[in-house]
Parts: structure tokens; C-alpha cells; sequence
């Protein structure tokens, strides 16, 4: 009896799983749909939208926002929040650039940077998992403390010194593609594989849908919040090193509002800010239809505050439309 009964039960979880995958696969399908009405109505606005030199710019121009954001998706998906990849970033810079500066190889330079965020992700996510502290509140003092130290360390100046075969790695490209574009598209696939094909995308999303019957259910809980937190805090400096190699400097006040962009990216993309769901395609295509608008209004020469007022009414519908689908579900 008790093993027909596990049967069952086997049976139900995997129809669940699947009708899962099913709904996040039509929201993917529903960003898309998204993406070419936004590249279709600036093609017809204006011709050099769509040419291949501009599509490969707005590429290039996500490729930041888009690392940040899948970081911050497996965050959300874990029913957490993390406020501070912006400082984050900027204190990776800060340890990446003076590591390079100072004529360390640009191997270990990138790892310091690397550790640097990972260390404030295991900060955060300790605090979060360990503490029981809300991760607004948790994460919004880390946004402070890690922009603070970046600062104190450089005194406010940017950092300069940055190799020339670093940046030219980074401005490079392979078979014509951008390489910010390249590394982050490995990233994608790498998380995809973790979100769909891996345990620990089932514990986030177990943790995210309920976390006290995720602990009964003997999911590591405490792990797999400070890992979501460390792999945010990874992108993030992954993110950072991008944009010194691209700029040639480390500012201490980078990053700013990078946490905004990134939670729109993902939301656009269908993560549920309620935790449980989100989708590493739906990301990607939230961080380009953020790209594309913004690209598109700017070859339009309309002002910057008009790219914030789209920008907000995308996210607000992206929030209905979630909202929609859990009620519908």
C-alpha cells in the first residue's frame, strides 16, 4: 500500500512538474512575442533599428544588465530579494582594477574580483538563511556598506590601469559576436542546465514555492539561500569586469541602480517576485527588451525620462500579468 502510495504521489508531482514547465514556457513565449512587437514597431519608426551593427549593439548594451539579472532570478525564484548587486559590483571593480593596476596577473586579478562578490553574497545570504533577517532589509544595508567601502578604498577616485590585452579580450569578438555577449550567453546555458536539469534548481525552486514543506521535505534550505546570494554576488563582479574592460577604469560609484534593471529584466521575464517561478530564457529576453527600448527611444532622441516612464508601465504590466496567471492557475 505504501508503496502504490508513493506511486501516486511520484505521478502527481511529475503531471505538477510539468504543467510547470508548461505555464513557463508559455510566458517565455509571451516575452518573445513582446520582444518583436518592441523591434517591430522601431524598425517601422525608424530603418537603422534592425540593421545587423544595431542588433549587435543592443546585444552588447544587455549583456551587463542580462548577468546581473539572472543572478537576481535565482534570487527572486528562492523567494529572496537582493538589492545590493549594484555596490556589489563596484567593490569587485574596485579589488579587480587595483589587483590589475598593481601589475597582478589579470587571471588572478579576475578571481579577487570574482571572491570579492561571491564574499558579498555569503554575507547577505548568511544573514538572509542563517539570521532569519528579511533579505529587503538585509540586502538594502549591504547596498550601503559594500558602496561605502568601495568608496573608502579609492577615496572616491576611479581606479585607471586597466591592461590593454584585458580590454581588448573584452571589446574583442568571436565569429563577429561581441565576447560580453558570448560570456554571458555561457552563463545563460550554464544556469539553464542548473534551473532545469539539476538538484539544486529543484531545491530553489522547492525553497521559493514553500520553503517550510521544502525543509520538511529534507531540502537543504540554509545551503541553497546562501548559494542563490553567492551566485548573485558572482555575476555581479562578472558583470563589473565587463564594464572596466569595456571603459578602461574601475568608478566606485558603478553599479548605480543596477539592482532596479536587473529585477525589471526578470520580472519581464515572468519571475513571480512571491518566489517559486521564473525562467532563465524569460530573463534573457527581459534584459533585451529593456536593451531594445532603450536603444530604440534613444534613436528616436527621446529624452531620458520618457526611457524611465516605458521602462516603469513595461514592469507594472509584466507585475498584471503575473499576477493574472497565478490567479488563472
Amino acid at each position: 500500500m505504501t508503496a502504490q502510495s508513493n506511486v501516486r504521489s511520484s505521478g502527481t508531482a511529475t503531471q505538477q512538474t510539468t504543467g510547470r514547465r508548461f505555464t513557463v514556457n508559455i510566458r517565455d513565449a509571451g516575452t518573445l512575442l513582446g520582444l518583436i512587437l518592441i523591434f517591430a514597431v522601431f524598425s517601422f519608426l525608424n530603418p537603422v533599428f534592425l540593421t545587423g551593427a544595431n542588433l549587435l549593439n543592443i546585444l552588447q548594451q544587455s549583456s551587463i544588465n542580462a548577468c546581473i539579472a539572472l543572478g537576481m532570478t535565482f534570487v527572486i525564484i528562492s523567494g529572496g530579494i537582493d538589492l545590493s548587486v549594484g555596490p556589489t559590483a563596484a567593490i569587485s571593480a574596485v579589488v579587480g582594477a587595483t589587483m590589475m593596476a598593481a601589475g597582478v596577473p589579470i587571471p588572478l586579478a579576475l578571481l579577487g574580483a570574482l571572491l570579492t562578490g561571491m564574499a558579498c553574497g555569503v554575507f547577505s545570504g548568511t544573514l538572509v538563511a542563517v539570521a532569519g533577517l528579511q533579505p529587503f532589509i538585509v540586502t538594502l544595508g549591504g547596498l550601503s556598506l559594500f558602496r561605502a567601502l568601495s568608496l573608502i578604498v579609492t577615496g572616491g577616485n576611479p581606479i585607471f590601469g586597466i591592461p590593454q590585452e584585458f580590454r581588448a579580450v573584452i571589446n574583442g569578438d568571436l565569429f563577429g559576436v561581441p565576447t560580453p555577449v558570448v560570456i554571458v550567453a555561457i552563463i545563460a546555458l550554464v544556469l539553464w542546465i542548473v534551473l532545469n536539469r539539476s538538484p539544486l534548481g529543484e531545491y530553489i525552486l522547492a525553497v521559493g514555492g514553500n520553503q517550510e514543506a521544502a525543509r520538511i521535505a529534507g531540502v537543504p534550505v540554509v545551503r541553497t539561500k546562501i548559494t542563490v546570494y553567492v551566485l548573485s554576488g558572482g555575476l555581479a563582479s562578472i558583470a563589473a569586469m565587463i564594464l572596466i574592460g569595456r571603459l578602461g577604469a574601475a568608478d566606485p560609484t558603478m553599479g548605480n541602480l543596477w539592482e532596479l534593471d536587473a529585477i525589471a529584466a526578470a520580472a519581464i521575464g515572468g519571475a513571480s517576485l512571491m518566489g517559486g517561478k521564473g525562467s532563465v530564457v524569460g530573463t534573457l529576453l527581459g534584459a533585451i527588451i529593456l536593451g531594445a527600448l532603450t536603444n530604440g527611444l534613444t534613436l528616436m532622441n527621446v529624452q531620458a525620462f520618457y526611457q524611465l516612464l516605458a521602462t516603469g508601465i513595461i514592469i507594472l504590466v509584466a507585475m498584471l500579468i503575473d499576477r493574472a496567471t497565478r490567479g488563472a492557475a
